[in-house]
């Protein structure tokens, strides 16, 4: 029988699923309305951005205009959109100039432009330099880029930002845009909002796109729990058209290998969730699945971690009974994109040299501030001092013959003899413990960034046990966090 008769379902108030559903229903709209009442920005916030924006415009088109007439500004971006969370104060200013423009002179314009809107503004770079600043209480980036017909023409990154706004704006409406400021508050919630490659988190474009997607914060609730990663969308059937396309010998398949993909709607050749790391979408469907499962103010409350105390982070390790190690230096001077990447790459090389040395880890975290920290936790800090090193299967000719002839006159060694079918020998460790490696110039070998690299020559300190409590001052929140880890 079909569903759409409604035949055949529970009587209600009788215990069946739709009672329950319902009463979950009811809960959860209780605690979005009470939430929304909380994060939505009121008429005077939205009149004052409004009106903030609207100068910062003029100022932008009047200086772009003079020196390119064929340029255009445009706003983007969440407060474009609609879809900002009251106090999250941000503008962000495109200035389009025509294709025919070179890269070189685009650059200068747009940085010229950028300090006639903004005076006290100052140049970051990201693809390319822009002007970023406060005014009137408000944060604000004023952006170059080039105004194109297709974003699958883009020459930067940033080309494409007007694209997704257009996209956006012709599938939000009042209820959606809420939907999105529930959205973006509990990712913001759980530690799981901002795309920065420290967080590698759900950027403000993705969490809209999926809210669209799914038709609403609940639906995306529920699909989300339900996820099985590697999760694509493709809201545009980009595919379909690829599918096309591979009958006459292209490829069908999007070339992502990524837990969580959503193709661009504006360029199908991106994915718009890069960066998501797979911890984050995990985070994601645990707390969606206890938000439906138990719907209740605090899961939309960011956290506020409070730093660990000596006292504590002393019974953690005697508890534990696994010997802390933190690698401290003075914290390259990048910006966090930049940045987090080397420490985590710094951080993977620190690992593996341990483990190769067979100092096992049972966790590693990476911390920076004004100065920056490899953390490891070792089950085993410590080995005996000498190590079995196996050579190759004895029927491989050459090469066993080699590895035999090579430790053969070794007095040093013990051995070669056969173990099974190879030759083996035991030889003298070249480190007992793992902090006498870490502490030797072999650390640099172990695959650092290349700005750790650098700091590292110069001068670090390796912090041990107990010691580890020199680190709470600067990063008590993240120590906490380390020790007392939740989903």
């Amino acid at each position: 029988m079909s569903d759409d008769t409604g035949e055949g379902e529970p009587e209600r108030g009788t215990g069946g699923a739709p009672e329950a559903a319902d009463a979950g229903n009811a809960a959860l709209e209780a605690v979005t309305e009470r939430v929304l009442e909380r994060i939505s920005p009121d008429d005077d916030e939205r009149a004052t951005m409004r009106a903030v924006a609207e100068e910062l415009i003029a100022r932008a088109t009047a200086a772009a205009t003079d020196r390119c007439p064929d340029a255009d500004v445009v706003q983007v971006g969440s407060t474009a959109r609609d879809t900002w969370i009251g106090g999250d104060r941000d503008i962000d200013v495109f200035v389009r100039f025509p294709p025919a423009l070179d890269r070189e002179t685009l650059e200068t314009y747009g940085l010229d432009v950028g300090h006639e809107t903004l005076p006290e503004g100052h140049e970051e770079y990201a693809e390319h330099p822009y002007v970023t600043g406060e005014y009137d209480g408000f944060d604000v980036d004023v952006v170059p880029c080039f105004r194109l017909e297709e974003a699958t023409d883009i020459r930067s990154a940033v080309d494409r930002t007007p694209f997704h706004n257009r996209y956006l704006e012709a599938r939000l409406d009042d209820e959606t845009a809420d939907d999105v400021r529930l959205a973006k508050q509990f990712l913001k919630a759980i530690g799981a909002y901002g795309s920065n490659l420290r967080t590698e988190g759900f950027s403000g474009y993705l969490t809209e796109l999926l809210v669209v997607e799914y038709g609403g914060f609940r639906p995306l609730l529920e699909a989300v729990a339900d996820w099985h990663p590697p999760v694509e969308l493709d809201p545009e059937d980009h595919g379909r058209a690829r599918e096309t396309s591979s009958r006459n010998g292209a490829d069908a398949t999007f070339p992502f290998d990524d837990p969580l993909v959503v193709i661009d709607p504006t360029d199908p050749e991106r994915n718009v969730a890069a960066v998501c790391s797979a911890a984050n979408v995990a985070r994601f469907q645990h707390y969606a699945r206890e938000l439906l499962e138990s719907p209740r103010i605090d899961l939309f409350e960011p956290d506020e971690t409070v730093p660990l105390e000596t006292d504590e982070l002393a019974a953690h390790i005697d508890r534990r009974e696994t010997t802390p190690v933190a690698i401290r230096f003075d914290a390259p001077n990048l910006v966090d994109d930049q940045l987090y990447p080397q420490l985590q790459k710094s951080l993977d090389g620190v690992v593996s040299g341990l483990e190769r040395r067979e100092f096992d880890v049972l966790r590693a975290e990476a911390f920076a501030d004004a100065s920056a920290v490899l953390l490891v936790e070792l089950t085993v800090a410590e080995r005996p001092a000498v190590e079995r090193h196996e050579g190759p299967p004895v029927h491989v000719r050459s090469h066993a013959e080699g590895f035999h002839d090579a430790y053969a006159d070794d007095e040093a060694v013990y051995g070669p003899f056969i173990d099974g079918d190879r030759y083996v020998v035991e030889r003298d460790r070249e480190f007992t413990d793992a902090v006498s490696f870490l502490e030797s110039d072999r650390l640099l070998d172990v695959g650092l960034g290349a700005h750790v690299e650098t700091a590292l020559e110069g001068e670090y300190e390796v912090l041990v046990g107990p010691d580890v409590s020199a680190l709470l001052e600067e990063f008590g929140a993240g120590l906490r966090t380390y020790f007392e880890p939740t989903p």
